[in-house]
């Protein structure tokens, strides 16, 4: 987690001077503001003084007053003021800023990471924007979701579920999702630097949406080809972000680890620009998320009973069918950085040995 590109929302959330929203992963208290100059900073949310939390939610603010000792920082950081630290010896100000983050917007959403020397995450995501183009995310629309649930399971069982087209038809089973079959699922070549991995399903008929007409009910997204049209679009960004992309929604998971077995996720919507105006705006999506509800209910329940299993020493590692050629895109991603972190604590351990 400290050396990837983690998403912690949407642009739009932050979209006039002043405005922040905060979040955490990984145990990470992060605040993501927009600077009276309109730049995007991301930081951390900890005072340089006594590791008080400087912010809380979301809001706007001229900047941020640590309210334990009255610390105060500028948007972007800097301390401006530390009342009676006058006779502090050789105490300078600009030495106690608050931390702040690379920070990169892809599709409209804002991912941070810690590491300082982080290659860009556009530039291997080449073949994912090639897949979500027609939706147009960075303009799509969608309120911000509050009040995130927790789960207790690790965050892999989460990503393996959410773009596990293996089990779609046959969990979900019903009139809810039976018109996006798990056998006209895809799993399109990527490149071998890629940073998200995606799926095409084929649905049965033009238009297909979760809810009980099995047809879009909201404004379609205008670019669109006959193609899109006939088909769902399910991508990952590890280790944070998954989106679930029909013709007239978008569900988007943000994905945020709080533990080894322990994980939050913000569940957010998005729709084509202006659908939020219709008249019949809310009972569509409400139709929607009825449908959506009930499906996420029963992988809730499934991800639970695999955590459990996992903890068996009786758990085996299965082979894969074709529909799950996800999973093999997911450990593509994620062995390399297993290797990575073995190798680097064995060349510790080593070195420890040696002393």
């Amino acid at each position: 987690m400290r050396r990837e590109w983690l998403c912690t929302g949407r642009e739009s959330w932050v979209s006039k001077p002043g405005n922040y929203y905060t979040t955490a992963i990984a145990g990470e208290p992060i605040i993501v503001v927009r600077t009276l100059k309109g730049e995007l900073k991301a930081m951390s949310s900890v005072c340089q003084h006594r590791a008080m939390l400087v912010a809380e939610g979301n809001g706007n603010t001229r900047g941020f007053l640590c309210p334990y000792h009255h610390w105060s920082y500028s948007l972007d950081g800097r301390l401006t003021q530390a009342p009676a630290m006058e006779k502090t010896c050789n105490f300078d100000k600009s030495k106690f800023g608050l931390t702040n983050f690379k920070a990169e917007v892809w599709q409209g959403f804002v991912f941070i990471n810690f590491d300082a020397d982080a290659a860009p995450l556009g530039p291997r995501l080449v073949a994912v924007d090639e897949a979500v183009a027609a939706h147009d995310l960075a303009t799509a629309e969608g309120v911000k979701p509050e009040d995130p649930p927790e789960f207790d399971w690790n965050w892999k069982v989460m990503f393996e579920n959410n773009n596990d087209g293996y089990h779609a038809n046959r969990l979900h089973q019903g009139p809810l999702h039976d018109f996006v079959p798990s056998a006209l699922a895809t799993f399109p070549d990527l490149p071998e630097d890629t940073a998200g991995y995606y799926r095409f399903n084929g649905t049965k008929h033009a238009d297909a949406s979760f809810n009980a007409t099995q047809k879009a009910l909201l404004p379609i997204f205008p670019n669109l080809t006959d193609e899109g049209r006939n088909r769902m679009v399910f991508a990952n960004i590890p280790p944070t972000l998954s989106l679930v992309m029909t013709s007239d929604m978008v569900i988007y998971l943000i994905v945020r680890a709080t533990g080894a077995e322990t994980l939050e996720m913000d569940i957010g919507t998005l729709v084509a620009p202006g659908a939020m105006r219709e008249a019949n705006y809310q009972h569509c999506i409400d139709m929607n998320m009825a449908a959506a509800t009930e499906i996420v209910a029963q992988d809730l329940h499934v991800d639970k009973l695999v955590q459990i299993g996992l903890r068996s020493k009786y758990a085996i590692r299965g082979r894969y069918s074709w529909q799950e050629g996800a999973q093999h895109d997911f450990n593509k991603w994620l062995v390399p950085r297993y290797q990575e972190c073995w190798n680097n604590q064995s060349r510790s351990l080593v070195e420890i040995h040696n002393r």
